[in-house]
């Protein structure tokens, strides 16, 4: 009886617990989604852009941070290690896009965010939403 009593405890604590870790666990993939849109794929970007004089366009893509697009001479890459940072916690491709809709100067970079579609307001972007 006691033993009942114990494994029922324990399973009304991990039901109230469960709630609040897996809550955790999904604003942890949209802060390393950010992280990696602004600062480790945005960093990659600006460096091929120091180097190149333009960023890659939306045909080359972010494969262009691995592999020499163009054969240029003054591609100085691979700006970055490995292509699977390509994509976001999820599993889906970020998209890019040279020149930006919204960032009309320079690029659009975008996750689709945890309901992996784009277009609606869990979109995780490198530009303010008006």
């Amino acid at each position: 009886m006691e033993l009942l009593l114990v494994v029922a405890i324990i399973g009304i604590l991990a039901a109230m617990l469960l709630p609040n870790i897996s809550g955790r666990s999904e604003e942890a993939r949209k802060t390393r989604a950010k992280s990696e849109i602004v600062s480790t794929l945005g960093l990659a970007l600006t460096m091929f852009e120091s180097d190149v004089g333009k960023y890659p366009t939306t045909e080359q893509g972010l494969n262009a941070l691995v592999v020499n697009p163009t054969e240029s001479s003054t591609w100085r890459g691979p700006y970055i290690r490995q292509a699977k940072k390509f994509t976001d916690p999820w599993g889906n491709a970020y998209q890019y896009q040279y020149p930006g809709q919204r960032n009309t100067n320079s690029y659009d970079l975008s996750s689709a965010g945890p309901d992996e579609q784009f277009g609606t307001e869990d979109d995780i972007t490198n530009f303010e939403d008006e």
